[in-house]
């Protein structure tokens, strides 16, 4: 994924649009606090620290539950939040959108500012990208930092729920709800005619046709589906997000179509179906054109259960 720009990434590779860092002298749209509650549940397994976990940056050692959690990961903080960790995090960073009532600030994890992530005075810093040497810089601060870059595939996706359950106290709900979404896209994915497993998508970033191949993460939803990915066969595949053109994608004829750059760009089915020689393609005759959520396809965490669901629907599923 590190061959996306930025703004690719943040499209695909799920990680947040690039702003401008804020440094703590600018302040932020949420004032750091002095303390937070935390769930009965977690507190009672506080006796289990100190605990080490793997991240991408290595093995970290968490001395004490973490009280003053900061993420910089928007799919991060919604895992966090469905474990029951989320009265546990003080901040979140500007593109932390869900669920409702997240404490988003003006942090930025495109350009982190160590000194303003200081500011919030974390026990536990996680984050999916280290962006600016971050991880670095904040080990020189002596803040304890997770690393969890983004996963290709759902199961290293549900590695990821254990191990902030662990880190944060609440490895028990963490595996819950990891099988929890799992469970839910196995239905999802069973409800799905056999005959339908065998259409092809295309999948829709932005709307000059960059899209996503097998490779990715939210093209491994997909193939569970057995759908045939046209991005697959094009130029530039070998990225994971090459940028097809209007005549490859009318040529390729999807069965599907999945809009994920609603959001950013406006796109809607009526849209697609106004572009030229677009009222050929099998997917738009059929009006089996998918509108998502930019967020949702964006962003791995419990709402990947959400978008497998959208799929089989589309596809007469459930």
């Amino acid at each position: 994924m590190s061959s996306t720009t930025p703004r690719r990434r943040s499209r695909l590779a799920l990680l947040a649009v690039p702003v401008l860092a804020l440094a703590v002298a600018c302040g932020s749209s949420s004032t750091p606090t002095t303390s937070t509650s935390v769930s009965s549940s977690a507190a009672n397994q506080s006796a289990a620290y100190p605990v080490t976990v793997q991240g991408s940056n290595g093995s970290v050692t968490v001395t004490a539950q973490p009280k003053r959690i900061v993420s910089l990961s928007a799919a991060e903080t919604e895992i966090l939040w469905s474990m029951g960790a989320g009265s546990q995090v003080v901040a979140v960073d500007d593109q932390s959108n869900y669920p409702q009532g997240v404490p988003t600030t003006k942090l930025s994890a495109y350009k982190p500012n160590a000194e303003a992530i200081a500011g919030y005075n974390p026990d536990l810093v996680v984050l999916s990208d280290d962006q600016n040497g971050i991880v670095g810089a904040l080990a020189k601060l002596k803040i304890p930092t997770l690393l969890l870059t983004a996963p290709q595939t759902l199961d290293a996706s549900y590695a990821q729920f254990t191990t902030l359950g662990k880190a944060t106290g609440h490895e028990a709900e963490a595996t819950k709800e990891a099988q929890a979404v799992k469970d839910r896209i196995t239905a999802a994915v069973a409800s799905v005619p056999k005959a339908n497993k065998q259409l092809s998508v295309y999948h829709e970033l932005e709307q000059d046709y960059y899209s996503a191949t097998s490779k990715t993460f939210i093209g491994s939803i997909y193939s569970l589906f057995g759908l045939k990915n046209i991005a697959d066969a094009a130029k530039g595949a070998d990225s994971g997000y090459p940028q097809l053109s209007a005549e490859y994608v009318v040529q390729q004829a999807p069965d599907l179509i999945v809009l994920a750059d609603t959001k950013c760009c406006g796109q809607t089915p009526q849209s697609v179906a106004k572009r030229p020689a677009f009222s050929t393609i099998p997917a738009v005759k059929d009006n089996k054109i998918i509108a998502a959520d930019d967020d949702i396809v964006s962003r791995w965490g419990p709402r990947t259960a959400d978008f497998a669901e959208l799929v089989a629907k589309a596809l007469g599923g459930q």
